[in-house]
């Protein structure tokens, strides 16, 4: 069957949707997306995504063009349209149509794009031995924290990994920890699990609040802080975590293993607390 997707109050597939060459998305990336995880045909913490989308839109000055109720309908939607139990939702909101002129143009109707794509979760061989990332300067704007559509410095950083054999690639700003080029990071060092701050310079993860609300339900010491360059290569263990990745150990990094060079017991607790807790949500979704 072929993928349906959701266009500007239509639903069509695929192959027929189709935008203007003058979309501002296309010719500035002047727009913002969101990607929700779907399990069992249920949106996982679909509010914390259409709140992070509101963040987003706020803060490239673009109002929303759907009220919350309406986004959710939709989601819902686009979910039963489209085959497979676990999907990948993604919506993009653009400014619109206009001359092309670096300005915002004025009464411009925005364009709205939803679809889904098959989730599959990491494989069991990635959470059993871990993944390998490379670090780099953090290079891109410093507006992180808006989930824009520009995301040319994004590519160049995971192109890199790709380059080294790598899943990813951790950043490092002014000697600092700041996130991954499409995942957010957490350390564990001498036992205490490390989040970098939310601000402008990382983007606020869905995954990344599931996590250290199971750390404190769990009681696992943990601080959110900055964090030096020198104590990340130092942890006993580093992780990455998005929608999509869940939570992934990282188990080399620039080529020298983390620790011992296997996902580590702080690592393996939290996975199990983390798929423990998405099973307790769509359960309660049902």
């Amino acid at each position: 069957m072929s993928e349906i997707v959701y266009l500007n109050g239509e639903f069509m597939p695929l192959e027929k949707a189709m935008i203007p060459v003058l979309d501002r998305g296309f010719i500035f990336g002047d727009g913002v997306y969101e990607v929700i995880p779907v399990y069992s045909r249920h949106p996982f913490r679909l509010p914390e995504h259409l709140r992070r989308l509101q963040h987003s839109l706020d803060g490239i000055r673009l109002a929303n063009p759907l009220a919350d109720e309406e986004w959710t309908r939709l989601t819902h939607e686009v979910i039963g349209r489209n085959q497979g139990e676990d999907q990948s939702i993604y919506l993009q909101v653009t400014r619109g149509t206009a001359k092309r002129d670096h300005a915002f143009p004025q009464n411009v109707k925005p364009t709205v794009f939803m679809m889904s794509s098959p989730l599959v979760p990491p494989a069991r061989e990635l959470i059993e031995n871990g993944v390998a990332a490379i670090t780099a300067t953090d290079f891109r704007w410093l507006k992180c924290d808006v989930k824009s559509t520009s995301l040319l410095g994004n590519c160049l950083l995971r192109q890199a990994a790709v380059d080294a054999a790598a899943i990813e690639v951790v950043l490092f700003r002014d000697g600092y920890l700041t996130e991954a080029s499409a995942s957010n990071v957490f350390v564990v060092s001498r036992g205490l699990l490390l989040a970098p701050p939310k601000n402008h310079l990382v983007l606020p993860g869905i995954t990344y609040d599931v996590v250290l609300e199971l750390a404190r339900a769990t009681r696992l010491p943990h601080e959110v802080r900055e964090i030096p360059e020198q104590e990340v290569r130092a942890a006993e263990e580093v992780w990455i975590s998005s929608s999509t990745k869940e939570v992934l150990a990282v188990t080399r990094l620039d080529g020298k293993p983390v620790g011992n060079g296997k996902p580590g017991a702080v690592f393996h607790a939290v996975h199990q607390a983390y798929q423990d807790f998405k099973r307790s949500t769509m359960r309660q979704a049902a």
